[in-house]
C-alpha cells in the first residue's frame, strides 16, 4: 500500500462516490417546512442570499457534478433530513433543540427535482448534522469500495462541514467543490472553507469536472 502524505491527490473513479448533502424540499424550497414560521420579509432578510446563491450557482454546479459522475460510473449518493418516526422522537438532541423534524415519508424529505435520484442511487435519511453519526453510510461506502468522497450541498458550515470532518477521520480522501456548496452568507461560506481546508482537498466545480471527465474517459 502506498503511504499518502497529502490530500491533494486526484480521485480514482472506480473508488469514488459523490455525496449531495440535504438538497431537499424542506430547506431548499422557498415554501419549505424549515421556513413555515417566518413571514416573507423575515425570510428574505435571513435566507434571501442563500436561495439566490443556491439557484444561481450552487445547485447548477451540483447538477453538473451529478451528470459527470453518472457518466464516469461514480456512485451518486444523497443525504436528507428525515426522521424514522412521525413525531421525530429519534432525532438528535441538536435537531430537537433546533426544531428540525421531517417526519418519515414526508414529501419534505424528497431531493429537489433538479437532482432527483435514479432508482438505484442511495439516499441516506439522517437525524444529525453529520450523516456518519446517524446512518450506516460508512458501512455502505466500504461495501461499495469507496475511498474517495466528493461532498457538496448545504449548509457549507454545518452539515457539509460536519460530514467532511467525520469522513476524514474515518479514512476517506475528501474533495469539496467549493462553489457547489452554499450557506446563508458569503462570509460564513468562506470561513467554513478556510476552517476545513486542512481536512480536505478543495477545487472549483470546473476543475473537478475536468478531472472527472478526463479520468472517467481513461477507464
Amino acid at each position: 500500500m502506498i503511504e499518502l502524505r497529502s490530500r491533494e491527490v486526484e480521485i480514482e473513479p472506480a473508488c469514488t462516490a459523490l455525496l449531495l448533502v440535504d438538497v431537499q424540499r424542506y430547506n431548499c424550497t422557498w415554501d419549505g417546512g424549515e421556513y413555515a414560521h417566518l413571514g416573507a420579509a423575515e425570510k428574505e432578510s435571513i435566507y434571501g442570499q442563500f436561495f439566490r446563491t443556491l439557484e444561481s450557482s450552487a445547485l447548477p454546479n451540483m447538477v453538473r457534478l451529478q451528470e459527470a459522475c453518472r457518466r464516469a460510473r461514480i456512485e451518486v449518493t444523497y443525504t436528507v433530513i428525515e426522521s424514522q418516526t412521525a413525531d421525530g422522537r429519534d432525532r438528535s438532541l441538536d435537531y430537537k433543540i433546533t426544531g428540525f423534524n421531517v417526519p418519515k415519508g414526508s414529501p419534505e424529505a424528497h431531493v429537489l427535482d433538479a437532482l432527483r435520484p435514479m432508482d438505484d442511487e442511495i439516499v441516506f435519511p439522517k437525524t444529525s448534522s453529520s450523516v456518519f453519526i446517524s446512518t450506516n453510510i460508512d458501512y455502505v461506502l466500504r461495501n461499495l469500495g469507496v475511498r474517495y468522497l466528493i461532498v457538496a450541498g448545504c449548509l457549507t458550515d454545518q452539515c457539509v462541514d460536519s460530514t467532511i470532518r467525520d469522513a476524514c477521520d474515518l479514512g476517506y480522501l475528501v474533495t469539496v467543490p467549493t462553489d457547489a456548496c452554499v450557506t446563508l452568507t458569503t462570509e460564513r461560506h468562506e470561513w467554513s472553507l478556510r476552517n476545513n481546508r486542512g481536512y480536505c482537498r478543495q477545487l472549483t466545480t470546473a476543475a473537478l469536472l475536468e478531472e472527472i471527465n478526463r479520468l472517467g474517459t481513461e477507464r
